[in-house]
């Protein structure tokens, strides 16, 4: 390779971010973009759009509201949502504490963790979605830099680092839907 045509670090990662999206499309029949409308999700829009404009999006972009979102945040996610004529879906935590999914945590530092997991898991049963691409950086949790760019889970949504393989695809696990 030429240093004219030498890639940069950042066009690097870009065009393996693309690749794998593109894979994951190819692999999977239905999966769906985490999109929440915050720094992490709306690179991953800006990949979608990369990877498959000027051609809809082959998948939905989805949102677990935690019901704790600035209204900015949220009217820049549905504004994107409707320039680009994409289809979002939005699984709110607090629909499923009112079903009994979940319970609220309360105190000095509630842990959202289990509401989200619950409600995204839900989701994704629902939709019958066999893959998620999400967004994660690197610098925000340690366990995040050991990750392959594939993430396999267990049944409970928990990250399961004795998957086979990690760069093999396989579908999600569907759990039973919420009633």
């Amino acid at each position: 390779m030429t240093a004219a045509t030498r890639l940069t670090h950042l066009e690097a990662l870009e065009s393996e971010a693309v690749h794998v999206m593109r894979e994951v499309v190819a692999t999977f029949e239905r999966p769906v973009l985490l999109f929440s409308g915050g720094k992490d999700s709306i690179v991953l829009l800006r990949l979608a759009e990369k990877a498959f404009r000027p051609a809809r999006f082959p998948f939905a972009l989805l949102h677990v509201d935690t019901g704790e979102n600035f209204p900015e945040a949220l009217a820049f996610r549905d504004r994107r949502v409707a320039e680009l004529g994409e289809r979002l879906i939005v699984a709110s935590v607090q629909d499923s504490i009112d079903q009994g999914r979940v319970t609220e945590e309360r105190g000095r530092a509630p842990h959202a963790t289990v509401c989200k997991t619950t409600t995204l898991l839900d989701a994704i049963a629902l939709e019958r979605f066999d893959a998620a691409i999400g967004g994660a950086r690197r610098d925000e949790e340690r366990l995040t830099s050991k990750r392959a760019n594939l993430s396999f889970r267990d049944d409970l949504g928990q990250w399961d680092p004795k998957k086979p393989a990690a760069r093999t695809m396989e579908p999600l696990q569907h759990r039973n839907p919420p009633r």
